[in-house]
């Protein structure tokens, strides 16, 4: 999991003065965890109220907002068939499912802190050593684990109650750490090393604390895996795992322009819309009220989408001899002679290669476009020394799709560049007239 000094970097879960319902985070390295939990707060959000009303939410709410998504990413973590959520705490709380694992007691850790003959009653040294067990964990990061208990509960609305009642808990100082330690307990060893590409690669860099992609895409979609594709792909014969379905909110990677990974359209065509952005150093929040941008699949994207699983680089054509497969995955005639006759139309200078803008002119050519040319956009960073005046809030960008499809793609614009990756056209005039940071 990485070295503690480094995950300890997890701090209190705070909301913002200025914007309520957004999460602080104090510094670089647990947005793996703080990004998902906001987008799913977000997802909320978006379902129960209008933007304009947010400023006004008070705390119950907020912290409610907080105990359902909490609560959403933990139950996608477990078993779908026989799900049993793991906690993760300090101390054993009463009540609450049964103690599947009981770690070494304190005392056998370290000497009794309070022991007159080694403070020789000096009053700083006594209150140093009264001091809470929270404030001696920060500095020992030995004790805090020897203070975990692991509790199992079968049921989500207990879950839910669960995280109700330890709100304040999980607001402090190791919160998010133990929320972590819930999600990948609850995951399971034998779930993490069966969607991991690798089992020994951990889920936090123990230089940076930044979390893996293995780490972000099991907060978002439950599955450990360590790709943004859609479905497995076969690299040198070896069967990688991507994501299975499409997900409740989605993922967008400046690194897809460096073409050093792939986003599936799982994930850039969510059921809500929300992103998680990812740059090369932090993960920010994306999302808009307009619902037309999450329409669902029409027999068009399920077209480019095949297409694009025959053609992994990315180079917008397959090989002729692929045709039969893309047609019949489809559920398209696929017949051997028919086969022919549309390899030959599609690939009339016998190259080798089908386009895929001939594919869909042949095959999809009325293709309705169902995203709205204008939209506006709500862009979240949890750092507060990457917002203007280091408040955070909710920055707002309007949209436009152009007609042309050529990107203007400028190292200096990180934000254009990753939302390029989805939207290949789209400029955004942002308020304030400064484009959020992504870092």
């Amino acid at each position: 999991m990485g070295s503690f000094c480094q995950i300890r970097r997890l701090q209190t879960v705070v909301s913002s003065n200025d914007e309520p319902t957004a999460l602080v985070q104090a510094e670089g390295g647990p947005c793996a965890v703080i990004a998902p939990v906001q987008a799913f707060i977000l997802k909320e959000l978006l379902l129960e109220s209008d933007i304009t009303s947010w400023k006004e939410v008070g705390t119950e709410q907020c912290n409610f907002l907080l105990v359902k998504a909490m609560t959403e990413i933990v139950a996608r973590a477990a078993d779908s068939l026989q799900p049993r959520y793991c906690i993760v705490r300090t101390m054993g709380p009463q009540g609450y499912g049964t103690t599947s694992m009981n770690c070494e007691n304190i005392s056998n850790k370290v000497p009794d802190l309070k022991s007159p003959e080694e403070n020789k009653k000096n009053d700083q040294h006594h209150q140093e050593t009264t001091n809470s067990m929270e404030n001696r964990l920060e500095l020992e990061p030995d004790i805090f684990h020897s203070q975990l208990r692991i509790f199992t509960i079968d049921n989500m609305d207990e879950l839910k109650k669960y995280f109700t009642d330890q709100i304040d808990m999980m607001k402090n100082q190791f919160g998010i750490l133990l929320f972590l330690y819930t999600v990948v307990c609850t995951k399971g060893l034998a779930g993490m090393q069966s969607e991991m590409s690798d089992p020994m690669e951990p889920l936090i860099d123990s230089t940076y604390g930044y979390g893996s992609q293995s780490l972000i895409n099991l907060m978002l979609t439950g599955r450990a895996v360590s790709h943004v594709w859609d479905h497995d792909q076969d690299v040198g014969g070896l069967k990688l795992q991507g994501i299975d379905k499409q997900n409740s909110v989605g993922f967008l990677a400046f690194l897809e322009h460096l073409r050093y990974c792939e986003v599936g359209t799982f994930l850039k065509a969510p059921s809500h819309p929300i992103w998680v952005l990812g740059s090369d150093t932090h993960l920010t929040v994306l999302f808009s009220s307009e619902r037309r941008l999450v329409s669902p699949e029409t027999p068009a994207d399920q077209a480019r989408r095949v297409f694009k699983k025959f053609d992994p680089e990315g180079n917008n054509f397959i090989s002729s001899n692929l045709l039969q497969d893309v047609l019949a995955e489809l559920d398209l005639v696929a017949d051997t002679e028919y086969v022919e006759i549309m390899r030959k139309k599609l690939d009339s200078e016998s190259l080798g290669i089908i386009l895929l803008a001939a594919f869909m002119d042949e095959f999809f050519p009325e293709d309705p476009r169902t995203c709205p040319d204008t939209f506006v956009l709500f862009h979240y960073n949890g750092l507060p020394r990457s917002n203007l005046e280091n408040k955070v809030t909710y920055r707002r960008g309007q949209a436009v799709l152009l007609e042309c499809t050529v990107k203007c793609i400028l190292d200096s614009n990180p934000m254009l560049t990753v939302l390029q990756t989805k939207w290949p056209s789209i400029e955004v005039q942002w308020d304030k007239e400064q484009t959020p940071s992504v870092n």
